[in-house]
C-alpha cells in the first residue's frame, strides 16, 4: 500500500525524532493513505517552520509482512481511540510499546470538538457522537526503528 508523508522537506530515510509537539499517537514518523491529507500536512509544516517547500514523500508499506510488529489499530473514532489520543496529547503514553499505531486523525474540522473534550465541555460519548459523522482520514505513526524497516521509499513530489 502507498503511504504519504507531508513535510517541508523530502524524507527519503525516515527517522524517529522526539518532538515537544504532542501528537495523537505520540512520538513517531507519521504517514497517511490520503494524498490530500499529506498535502495538508505539507502546507501546515511549511507554514509553521517558515522554510523549505511543500513536499510529499511517497513510501510503499507491505502491512501483511509487518505481522511480527506490535501494531495498534483503531478502525474508527471510539472511546479507546479518544483516550489514547488524549493521553498522548497530555504526554501520558510516552512509554507504550507499539511499533505502529493506525487510526483516525483529527483534522481542522474536528479540532473544535477535540478542544471541547479537553476543556471538559464534552464527555467521551458526546465527543464520539460529534466525530462519527465526519469523514476522518487515517494516520500511521511508525514509532520504532523496527517499524521503519518496513517502509520502502518510492518518490518525492514537490508542490
Amino acid at each position: 500500500m502507498k503511504l504519504y508523508h507531508g513535510s517541508n522537506v523530502a524524507v527519503k530515510q525516515p527517522k524517529i525524532i522526539v518532538s515537544d509537539r504532542r501528537l495523537d499517537f505520540g512520538t513517531g514518523f507519521y504517514l497517511t493513505t490520503s494524498y490530500q491529507q499529506a498535502e495538508r500536512w505539507a502546507e501546515l509544516t511549511t507554514a509553521r517552520r517558515k522554510k523549505g517547500e511543500e513536499t510529499i514523500t511517497v513510501f510503499d508499506f507491505d502491512e501483511e509482512n509487518a505481522e511480527k510488529l506490535n501494531i495498534l489499530r483503531f478502525e474508527k473514532p471510539d472511546k479507546n481511540w479518544l483516550r489514547y489520543a488524549a493521553n498522548n496529547r497530555n504526554n501520558e503514553n510516552a512509554e507504550d510499546n507499539y511499533d505502529i499505531v493506525i487510526g483516525p486523525v483529527a483534522n481542522d474540522r474536528t479540532a473544535p470538538v477535540i478542544a471541547a473534550y479537553f476543556a471538559g465541555i464534552y464527555d467521551e460519548d458526546e465527543t464520539i457522537k460529534r466525530l462519527l459523522p465526519q469523514k476522518l482520514r487515517d494516520q500511521y505513526a511508525f514509532k520504532t526503528n523496527a517499524a521503519l524497516e518496513y517502509l520502502i521509499f518510492c518518490e518525492v513530489i514537490k508542490k
